[in-house]
């Protein structure tokens, strides 16, 4: 499925980003056109969502802090873009029957293992929740590299700095079968970790 709204203006905000982020995507060879996907990249700024849609030429679903839906005016744009509110900090049911429902309509969803944003530019601890849900579904996952947006837009920064970033899409990561569920979501866990810390420079 195409979104004819957001491809219009695509050209023109990925040449934007390449001037002022230095913006460079690799592997979209990777993204799967249809069918479901969790698409799951490290997070280090506010742009993340956005960035990472770039090159993603079908409709994205974004779970997305639930503290962002409290903000005027803000909550309704974001709601126009499929963003849909989830409780980082406790077990949210409701986010979940979302997720599970969106996953059965085979469409493409967006999660931030982390949860928040990189408080230093490390790769933080993945919660294993999207993971959870890949195994229930039989779900492929994305691995995205988000590199060099924490050091453009730092948290503490009203708005983004001039910087390089680059965005890489690994190969996807399928559950393994005829395995333990619990088992299942932490090996995924494990091996979406490994793609994307393997494209993160060393600190």
């Amino acid at each position: 499925m195409r979104t004819p709204v957001l491809d219009v203006f695509r050209p023109g905000v990925r040449s934007l980003c390449r001037w002022y982020f230095g913006l460079e995507l690799r592997g979209v060879e990777h993204i799967p056109a249809g069918g479901a996907v969790i698409i799951a990249p490290n997070h280090q700024t506010y742009a993340d969502p956005p960035l990472v849609t770039i090159p993603v030429h079908r409709p994205v679903f974004y779970m997305a802090w639930s503290q962002l839906f409290g903000i005027p005016v803000f909550n309704r744009f974001i709601r126009m873009l499929r963003a849909f509110p989830v409780d980082i900090d406790a077990s949210d049911s409701r986010a979940v029957r979302e997720a599970a429902r969106l996953l059965r309509a085979g469409e493409a969803l967006m999660i931030f293992p982390e949860g928040g944003r990189t408080p230093d530019g490390t790769l933080q601890s993945f919660k294993v929740g999207a993971f959870r849900l890949a195994v229930a579904h039989a779900t492929p996952v994305l691995p995205v590299t988000i590199a060099g947006g924490f050091e453009a837009w730092p948290p503490g920064r009203a708005w983004p700095g001039r910087g390089r970033i680059t965005i890489t899409y690994h190969p996807v990561e399928r559950p393994l079968r005829g395995v333990d569920r619990r088992l299942a979501a932490q090996e995924l866990h494990d091996r979406v970790v490994r793609a994307i810390a393997s494209a993160l420079p060393a600190r």
